[in-house]
């Protein structure tokens, strides 16, 4: 059952071009070389919690899962006043490769917090969402960031590119590892990325104690991404005592999104609004 029936055939507001004047690393302007969002802001009859969420949809850094991972989440999100802003980041089918989507993901970022008071949107209360190849983009996001360029001419530039929180559906994970899915490794860093590379956007192996806090859900059914992925930047998380909670469901297979046919997978959403509100960011 789809939570949103017509979200499916729903058109998509005009996206904002990233960066209006062009993308760094271009190799055109085709909608694959210009990354963008979407904002859905909640209506006016509900009330604002001052939070927003960068959506990451998943496709294996291949393609993006737009519907079910993207503009479903960010309805489902503005049902509790909390803005969704999902994020078109330029993958491997365009040609782009590591560090393209994390430079996406980061502007992405400064971006929303450098509008925040037109966006109505408390800057302290940024997360961002990626589900599958797009957890791995928001893994990344949260464990390879800075405060910003102080002196920049850019006014976006200026904001700091770390999210006040995560939120990982399924996500990959490790790289060069058995559980590994190395589709997204082979897309993101190619057949020859260097050790230090692949160390580097091995993402439960760059948390430290800067890091934000988590919220993880997977299923033990997946063998597309095995849930091992979420247990490692679960443990992770733990060892630098950063606040986490980890749910891994028995029933469902990669890829499911609100999971609403799946019985007992289905109360993801639920836990997650709970795990917010808990941790101070539904204000």
């Amino acid at each position: 059952m789809n939570l949103f029936p017509g979200a499916n055939t729903i058109k998509i507001p005009v996206r904002e071009l990233l960066w209006p004047d062009g993308a760094p690393f271009a190799k055109g302007s085709a909608p694959d070389d210009q990354p963008a969002i979407t904002i859905f802001r909640p209506s006016a009859r509900t009330v604002s919690s001052g939070a927003a969420v960068i959506i990451c949809p998943g496709g294996g850094y291949q393609m993006l899962a737009m519907n079910h991972e993207g503009v479903d989440i960010a309805h489902w999100l503005n049902l509790f006043g909390v803005t969704g802003i999902v994020l078109e980041y330029r993958m491997s089918r365009g040609g782009y490769q590591h560090p393209v989507p994390l430079l996406d993901a980061q502007r992405a970022i400064r971006t929303v917090r450098s509008r925040a008071a037109e966006l109505g949107i408390d800057p302290e209360c940024i997360g961002i969402m990626g589900f599958s190849a797009g957890g791995h983009l928001a893994s990344s996001a949260s464990t390879h960031f800075d405060s910003g360029d102080a002196s920049a001419a850019d006014p976006v530039d200026r904001a700091s590119c770390r999210p006040d929180f995560m939120i990982l559906c399924y996500p990959v994970i490790a790289f060069d590892e058995a559980f590994t899915h190395k589709g997204s490794q082979k897309n993101l860093l190619g057949e020859n990325a260097s050790p230090e590379t692949i160390q580097s956007m091995s993402t439960e192996k760059q948390v430290s104690a800067a890091t934000p806090p988590a919220f993880l859900f997977h299923t033990d059914e997946d063998t597309g991404v095995p849930p091992e992925n979420s247990i490692a930047f679960y443990l992770a998380l733990k060892k630098h005592n950063i606040p986490a909670e980890l749910h891994v469901y028995r029933k469902g297979s990669h890829g499911r999104g609100m999971a609403q046919d799946i019985d007992g997978t289905r109360d993801w959403p639920n836990r997650l609004r709970t795990w917010l509100n808990v941790q101070g960011f539904l204000r």
